[in-house]
This record gives structure tokens, C-alpha cells and sequence, in this order.
């Protein structure tokens, strides 16, 4: 009992060692402390989560924050991928995707990815009920994980890289700005040729 303890203990030190968290237990740091967060469902369940969780790791959610991140497009799609007997019950695969979007000052775009969350729950034809409800938590368990997920992907970004994405992503539009100006001196300084006459016949 006392090896079984300490084997126990001891996998816990190395996991937390590594940043490992049980889901649910401590906080979640982030070293973001100033965030604007908005959402194409501005009061959906998935970004109403999102905030809760960013403001109790201690995050300032607010408008004119440096930077924002903008949930672009949640789609949900649900496909049946196993029939029994009697098609009488079916596995049902569900699958939601993300599309997400960090804009740096001026809403200049710094960059775009997106989640993906996949589960299978069973479908009972003969308990219609009992299987929707089943099919709404499993969809709930989904929206965890996938704020869950959009956290960690916050984790991987710090304030000198979102910096440093403001900068290539200023001397992009620097860079495309001049280029812009170039082609319209060459357009103004290049003479236009005059309608070619045909002479009557």
C-alpha cells in the first residue's frame, strides 16, 4: 500500500513537473493578461464559457484590448457511422470545428487556425428521449473540450510572439502599401496612347 502510495505521488510530481493539469483542478495561467474576445454568436454558449474560464486565469477581457480574438464560425455536423440490427440503434459521430482569428492593433490580422472536436454516442430508436438528452450532454462535453482546447492554444502564445507577428504582419501591409503606391506612379507617369483612328474608306 505504501509503494502503491508513493508511486501515486511520485507520478504526480513528474506530471505537474511537465505543466500537467488534471482537467478541472488549479487554474489555468496565461501569460495574455489583456484580451478582447467577440464571437459571430455574440451570446453563444461556446464564447460565454471561453470567457469565464480566460477571467477566472485571470485575464482582462475588454474592448481596445491589443489584441483580439474573434470566433469566427462554430459548425456542428453529426453523421451515423454504425447501424445495428434493425437499424434500430446507431452510433452517431459528432463533430464540431472552430475557426478562429487573432487580430493585433489596428485589426490587422495576425493569425488563423481552427479546433476540432469529435465524439460517438449511441442513438436508441427504441428510447428517443433518453438518446437526445444523451446527444445534447455529449454535445456539452464537446463545448468543454473545445474551450478547454482554445485555452491551451492561448497557453502557446505569449506577448513577445504576438509582437512579433504585429511586426511581420506591419511590415506586410508596409510592404504592400509601397508596392501599391509604386503601381499607381508607374500607371500616372506611363503616357496613355490615344485611341487608334481607322481612316474611312
Amino acid at each position: 500500500m505504501i509503494k502503491r502510495n508513493l508511486l501515486v505521488m511520485g507520478l504526480a510530481v513528474m506530471l505537474s513537473a511537465c505543466g500537467f493539469q488534471l482537467r478541472g483542478t488549479g487554474t489555468t495561467e496565461l501569460t495574455i493578461k489583456e484580451l478582447d474576445v467577440s464571437a459571430r454568436d455574440a451570446y453563444g454558449q461556446t464564447v460565454t464559457q471561453l470567457r469565464q474560464v480566460l477571467e477566472r486565469s485571470g485575464v482582462s477581457l475588454r474592448s481596445g484590448a491589443p489584441y483580439r480574438l474573434s470566433l469566427d464560425n462554430e459548425q456542428q455536423t453529426q453523421r451515423a457511422v454504425t447501424y445495428s440490427s434493425g437499424s434500430r440503434s446507431a452510433e452517431y459521430e459528432l463533430t464540431t470545428v472552430l475557426n478562429y482569428s487573432i487580430n493585433g492593433l489596428n485589426n490587422v490580422p495576425l493569425l488563423s487556425d481552427k479546433l476540432e472536436v469529435r465524439k460517438i454516442y449511441v442513438r436508441d430508436g427504441d428510447n428517443i428521449t433518453g438518446s437526445d438528452q444523451e446527444g445534447t450532454q455529449t454535445r456539452d462535453e464537446m463545448r468543454r473540450d473545445l474551450v478547454q482546447a482554445m485555452v491551451v492554444r492561448l497557453q502557446m502564445l505569449t506577448p513577445a510572439h504576438l509582437d512579433e507577428l504585429q511586426q511581420q504582419a506591419d511590415q506586410r501591409a508596409k510592404a504592400e502599401a509601397e508596392a501599391a503606391a509604386a503601381a499607381q506612379r508607374y500607371r500616372d507617369e506611363t503616357p496613355q496612347q490615344s485611341p487608334l483612328e481607322i481612316p474611312g474608306t
